[in-house]
């Protein structure tokens, strides 16, 4: 007896199959390693992609420094242009007062008739001018028998010395000197003994 066996395509489509996973377990390995490294491959980026968006964060922060550099430049120039048109104004309002002073003298004066009485008021207002003058940092350089220092005294004549010690020294102030905050502003005009 013969028995008939009839093959159809979908058992020799499963049969092919059991045949190459059975024949080379090795390529079915690499196929499954090629499916993941293909995924991989998927989500990492093109070097260049990333290279162009480390530019472009780059150029973007370059772009902002430049622009605060910008902003601070003008910001500082508009108050270094604000300091040098008020400057002044705390010396000003604190001088108010002693004009204020001087035009309240200058009409009693007109009516004073003790001279005495005047002068003590100049003399008041002299005083007062100089509290408000050295609480602004103005200092007056003191020459009454200082050696000669070219750094605050400006010679402009020399006269011959009495005695030995007072050559070098400072014999005379023609006009007295001012240091703001320690710097000179005005140096003295001195004579200086031989």
């Amino acid at each position: 007896m013969k028995t008939n066996i009839q093959i159809t395509e979908e058992d020799e489509n499963k049969t092919g199959e059991q045949q190459n996973e059975t024949a080379d377990p090795a390529s079915n390995a690499e196929k499954l390693n090629c499916d993941e490294n293909c995924e991989e491959e998927k989500t990492e980026t093109d070097p260049l992609t990333e290279v162009k968006t480390q530019l472009t964060e780059i150029q973007d922060k370059y772009l902002r420094q430049i622009a605060e550099f910008d902003n601070y430049r003008k910001r500082t120039m508009k108050e270094k242009a604000d300091l040098i048109l008020n400057g002044a104004e705390r010396t000003v309002t604190a001088i108010l007062p002693v004009l204020d002073d001087f035009e309240r003298a200058l009409q009693n004066m007109e009516k004073a008739e003790d001279i005495q009485a005047v002068k003590e008021g100049v003399e008041l207002i002299f005083q007062k001018f100089t509290k408000i003058m050295e609480g602004l940092g103005v200092k007056k350089i003191e020459t009454q028998n200082e050696d000669f220092n070219t750094d605050v005294h400006e010679a402009i004549a020399q006269i011959p010395a009495p005695t030995d010690e007072l050559k070098g020294k400072v014999m005379d102030c023609v006009q007295t000197g001012y240091m703001l905050n320690d710097k000179v502003i005005r140096h003295a005009k001195v004579a200086v003994g031989l």
